[in-house]
């Protein structure tokens, strides 16, 4: 999660494509590095096989429907279509009930798809006369709807009416994931973020086929649910976060709103209650967890290590199986993640007892336990069924490659590729850079098979990509440093190997800016990425040039939207560093 070289280094202030797709241009690799020729080069994460038809193309029109295969699995996919679609269509969209699909018709179907995409895949097909998408589960179908926004024009993400037209080219894309988990972590204990924040968040991973969102709901600086046996945990200990100010928690039915949003997007809830260490905000909210029986003081610094629950004392353990309980009956997943990292304050015999005690309390439950990868240190080995998440910055690990060897599943995190928190370079204006800075193309050029010493393959469990929120505060805060990196984990996740190449991926994630801007996120407009030549559009203001000067006040248009200069600036692209630049953005353009 953190490294033990957070405290030395900053105490507790804030120092300082389509790819070689199999069905597309596994013959043209000279294709790779050339801006895609079709929306099908665009995708994002990059399907396993594509075949274009350039002779035909379908348009959603206002007579088009939504028909889904009877049943409420399909139905909720086809509603939520419905939702997206109709905001920048301005179209009805009805979703009819059929087995068959229909002309003039986008068909979700749960029968006929080829049995190579297995539960998590899909098959979509384009014709002139409508667009059938099949899978053998719901979450396929989930995830050929993500495929074919990418292949409408990007102001199918507006939230605001515009008007087309809403082409789909011909075309079909057989797809299924490398592998069945891909996660999102999203840290809402050092800085607490509200539910519609975490909502959103859910609504702009789902589209890049993220299932998991893994949400670590406690630390030393905040603990951010209601737990009804203890309930000062969250009125007391929810009450600040890093730098001061209220924190913040959810409530049970709050977190329930979280999980339902998140079924909705056919994606997995995982909660995270960090323990032994990382607890001072549980310690500091009922002193008899304390061994001396004295509650320390809240803290709003971000240093680690120092905190540790009282392991011999009967009460721990108690305090251990109400959360676990009350927590497990809230949430329908099979996992739940008891962090375990970084307890430089609790002893290694002691770390061995807690393990011990508390890992059964998760199965009397009926959950599964997840564990950052110092539980792989624990003695007795902890059970084969717990899922190690590797978060190391070195390839060797030998408690990570033992633990795989014994069976146990490993999920792939390295800190200095996955980690979202870190900053891209020395200029970021958020993150933090103990793991190093995380360009792009750092973040997409490793493989989960082969990076750690002893996991191959079969020993991943599959790829998470970590938000830590030492620094971040608001929505466009997590966006910025999420965006474009996210969409490199998840490809990497779900496309085959064999489609992992730099070059074409870029060309990809380039599509993707226009998709952002229309959008509203607030994204990190990396130089390695080639987005694409902005168009001022129906902007009335002049387009904005690199190498003239603009004083503050001078208007400008760039990306179809209108910016206003704060201050005297030249060279600096509006919307490359996000709000913290210094051109304000107004909007996108009538």
């Amino acid at each position: 999660m953190r490294s033990p070289r957070i405290g030395a280094r900053l105490g507790s202030g804030l120092a300082a494509a389509l790819l070689v797709a199999t069905g597309l241009a596994a013959s043209a690799p000279t294709a790779l590095a050339q801006a895609p020729a079709s929306a099908y080069a665009g995708i994002v994460p990059a399907p396993v096989k594509v075949t274009p038809n350039a002779s035909a193309t379908f348009t959603i029109t206002p007579a088009t429907r939504i028909v889904v295969q009877p049943g409420r699995e399909a139905a909720d996919v086809g509603s939520y279509l419905g939702q997206l679609l109709r905001r920048p269509t301005g179209f009805a969209l009805p979703v009819i009930p059929s087995a068959a699909p229909q002309a003039n018709s986008v068909s979700l179907l749960l029968t006929g798809a080829d049995p190579a995409v297995g539960e998590q895949g899909y098959q979509l097909d384009t014709t002139a006369d409508r667009i059938v998408i099949r899978a053998n589960k719901t979450a396929g179908l989930f995830a050929g709807v993500q495929t074919l926004r990418q292949l409408l024009p990007a102001a199918a993400e507006s939230a605001r009416t515009q008007p087309g037209p809403w082409t789909v080219p011909g075309g079909s894309v057989l797809d299924h994931p490398r592998f069945g988990y891909r996660g999102a972590h999203l840290d809402v204990a050092r800085h607490f973020f509200p539910v519609e924040t975490v909502k959103r968040y859910i609504d702009e991973i789902a589209a890049y086929k993220i299932n998991t969102l893994h949400l670590h709901l406690t630390d030393d600086q905040g603990w951010r649910i209601e737990i009804k046996s203890w309930p000062k945990l969250a009125t007391y200990g929810g009450s600040t976060q890093v730098g001061g100010g209220p924190g913040g928690y959810y409530t049970q039915e709050q977190y329930k709103e979280i999980i339902a949003h998140a079924a909705s997007r056919q994606m997995t809830v995982i909660p995270e209650f960090d323990m032994p260490g990382h607890t001072n905000s549980a310690l500091a909210s009922y002193a008899e967890l304390n061994c001396d029986g004295v509650a320390p003081p809240l803290r709003t610094d971000i240093a680690v290590g120092y905190s540790s629950l009282c392991i011999n004392k009967d009460i721990t353990y108690k305090f251990v199986d109400d959360v676990v309980r009350e927590i497990a009956a809230l949430t329908p997943g099979k996992y739940f993640h008891l962090g375990g990292d970084e307890a430089h304050a609790t002893s290694e015999a002691d770390y061995n007892t807690f393990m011990t005690k508390a890992l059964p309390v998760l199965a009397k439950y009926g959950k599964t336990a997840m564990g950052w990868h110092e539980v792989a240190k624990a003695k007795p080995d902890v059970p084969t069924s717990t899922v190690i998440q590797f978060w190391d910055t070195k390839a060797s690990n030998p408690a990570v490659t033992a633990a795989a060897a014994r069976g146990n599943k490993i999920l792939m995190s390295p800190a200095n590729k996955a980690y979202l928190d870190m900053k891209y370079n020395a200029q970021s204006p958020l993150g933090l850079n103990w793991a190093g800075y995380i360009e792009v193309q750092d973040a997409y050029n490793w493989d989960p098979a082969t990076y750690a010493q002893g996991v191959g393959e079969s020993s991943v469990f599959g790829v998470e990509a970590p938000l830590w929120s030492e620094t971040l505060k608001t929505l466009a805060d997590i966006e910025y440093m999420a965006f474009p990196r996210l969409p490199a984990i998840a490809e990497l996740g779900w496309a085959p190997a064999s489609s992992h190449n730099w070059d074409a991926f870029k060309q990809r994630l380039a599509a993707q800016g226009p998709r952002w801007d229309a959008a509203g996120i607030n994204y990190y407009k990396s130089p390695q990425v080639p987005w694409p030549t902005s168009n001022p559009g129906s902007c009335d203001n002049p387009a904005w040039e690199s190498a003239k000067i603009y004083n503050g006040g001078t208007l400008v248009s760039h990306g179809n939207h209108e910016w206003r200069a704060k201050w005297w600036t030249r060279g600096e692209e509006p919307g490359s560093t996000g709000r913290w630049g210094v051109w304000e953005d107004l909007g996108a353009c009538a």
